[in-house]
């Protein structure tokens, strides 16, 4: 068992290789599968109106305009 990855031989190369690829391949279809899952949560656009003109202020009394 080779212990470095200078000492390894063309086979083990081409075995973290491949297991490196199938993993990137499974994360990537885990990604785009959760991603596609969700069409309940369809994106709309939202209004939302204006109301009462109101002034904030960080002392205790009010503001009159």
């Amino acid at each position: 068992m080779n212990h470095s990855i200078y000492s390894a031989d063309r086979s083990t190369h081409l075995k973290i290789v491949v297991v490196a690829l199938v993993a990137g391949i499974a994360v990537t279809a885990f990604g785009i599968s959760a991603r596609t899952s969700s069409d309940d949560y369809a994106q709309t656009a939202h209004v939302i109106k204006a109301g009462k003109v109101m002034a904030v202020t960080s002392s205790e009394t009010s503001a009159v305009r």
